[in-house]
């Protein structure tokens, strides 16, 4: 009698212990791939008349969403990247314009969350492998200390590498922003110093030296600026070596824990440098091979899950982290709208700035082939991770993001509570948007796209408003003859600026 109830005690304890493990890992594994300068129109699926083939990332789109009317916060990449790490608009950071450099100091604050910390406080294994961009915390040499007291050293202009130790380990990188694990490079892949930085220390010292490359192409081509490197330092490896620790992190992961890979990849930000078995594949030149390198690096990294039975509980995210840098004169020559339909490039408040591809997969919770026209921003994966989470309340509520998951589910078409959207351009022009209504702060591109900046007429306006409606392409300023709709859009935007928590649709206007 004994050893039966013996043996039933334990079956029943193995069956607790069974259905708690299945509970356990009902909660999803996240990847969150973000492409460099890479523009709307790069996709097949999104521009059949695209010069690019994107097999891969046209069918990531087959098995789950693509939304048509996703933004990310600013037209240039730092300030995007602080948004999807924090949830708060960029312009909230002590660099409200501009980006960082490579020996630049962190830009985020010491005490803010993230969403690598707040999935590691849910239990999830965290990594980010790939261009980080947010500053480090380079250590000073002894006699150099004390311009660390200076608040704007670093920031508003990068630390000179000599009044840097770079024996000795960052007192802030990855992992002390909530992962894990980290493997980057510390800025765009044209900007000294060439290197690696794993765990808050340099994976080879900074002994090597390059020469700027391709200094005539107007910020095109294989171009990089002249700096340190390590000496292994390969520019067209980087691609590859970031893929081989992404499928190495992915491989190395307990089907016990979940995990949360943030994999923002350089390309095709400069240099343009595909690697030599994707060299002339495209129509598009060295850009074209490059995106083709990129989405064949991302095909190879979902085998991998498939491989690992990984893909039905994972969810995928892809996106850019900007417009294109894709001139008018690339246009004509290779035949190819980087930016899509949309006007403008990389850097502008127009759409061409900001407007960028993003698609979600997510097996048995996020129809295949379907496609959403709600308008979203990059801010808010931080309230979506919370909501599938089910976390009702964030340690620290992010004033901007709102959660994506009824868009994703099917059960809304809109993001819920989200007032509007806002965008910065690289010169600082604030943009809102607002179902079909876009008010632009300012005169001009307000970023690359010349003209850059228009000096306001005498009595004139002050700024730009569209009805992307009616009028997709923006080549019709409407801002005289709806003066009730700039009030309106004003009125949101100033109370989105000073609000201190989040604003939540019908409140605060």
């Amino acid at each position: 009698m004994f050893l039966r109830r013996a043996s039933l005690f334990f079956a029943f304890m193995s069956f607790c212990m069974v259905h708690a493990f299945a509970q356990k890992n009902e909660r999803p594994n996240i990847i969150y791939i973000l492409a460099d300068d890479l523009g709307y129109g790069d996709l097949g699926v999104y521009n059949p008349a695209g010069r690019i083939s994107t097999p891969n990332l046209d069918r990531l789109a087959s098995q789950g969403m693509r939304f048509t009317d996703a933004h990310s916060p600013s037209s240039v990449c730092t300030p995007t990247r602080y948004a999807i790490m924090t949830g708060r608009y960029p312009w909230r950071s002590r660099l409200p314009v501009g980006v960082l450099r490579g020996y630049s100091r962190p830009l985020m604050e010491d005490d803010r969350a993230t969403v690598a910390s707040m999935l590691t406080e849910a239990g999830y294994h965290t990594g980010v492998i790939g261009k980080w961009h947010l500053g480090l915390g380079w250590a000073p040499k002894p006699e150099h200390a004390h311009r660390l007291d200076s608040a704007g050293y670093g920031i508003d202009q990068e630390m000179d590498p000599g009044h840097i130790d770079p024996d000795r380990p960052f007192t802030v990188s990855p992992n002390t922003n909530g992962f894990g694990y980290s493997y980057i490079l510390p800025a765009s892949l044209d900007m000294p110093p060439y290197c690696y930085v794993e765990n808050g220390r340099l994976a080879e010292p900074l002994t090597s030296y390059t020469k700027q490359s391709k200094p005539d192409t107007g910020y095109a081509g294989a171009f990089w600026r002249a700096g340190l490197m390590s000496p292994s330092f390969d520019f067209y490896d980087v691609i590859p070596n970031f893929m081989r620790h992404a499928n190495a992190f992915i491989r190395q992961q307990s089907p016990a824990k979940p995990f949360f890979l943030y994999l923002p990849l350089p390309a095709p930000h400069t240099p343009w440098v595909p690697a030599s078995e994707f060299k002339g594949r495209s129509q598009v030149g060295e850009y074209g091979d490059f995106v083709g390198q990129l989405d064949a690096s991302i095909g190879a990294m979902l085998k991998t899950l498939d491989s690992m039975g990984l893909s039905k509980n994972t969810i995928v995210i892809f996106t850019s982290d900007n417009g294109p840098y894709w001139r008018k004169d690339h246009v004509e020559k290779y035949g190819h709208a980087s930016a899509g339909e949309w006007r403008g490039m990389k850097g502008d408040a127009y759409e061409g700035g900001h407007r960028v591809p993003f698609i979600v997969r997510w097996p048995g919770k996020v129809a295949p082939g379907s496609v959403s026209h709600a308008t979203t921003t990059l801010t808010n994966l931080m309230a979506t991770c919370a909501d599938i989470l089910g976390k009702k309340e964030l340690r620290q509520m992010p004033e901007d993001s709102y959660s994506i998951l009824p868009v994703l589910s099917g059960k809304s078409q809109h993001v819920p509570l989200q007032p509007a959207v806002v965008h910065s351009s690289s010169i600082g022009y604030f943009v809102i948007r607002q179902g079909d209504w876009k008010l632009i702060e300012g005169l001009g591109s307000g970023g690359f796209s010349v003209p850059k900046q228009i000096k306001q007429k005498p009595g004139g306006a002050d700024a730009q408003l569209f009805n992307l409606k009616e009028d997709p392409r923006e080549e019709r300023d409407v801002y005289s003859g709806h003066p009730e709709v700039v009030k309106a859009l004003r009125m949101q935007l100033e109370a989105i600026r000073k609000a201190g928590k989040r604003i939540e649709q019908g409140h605060g206007r």
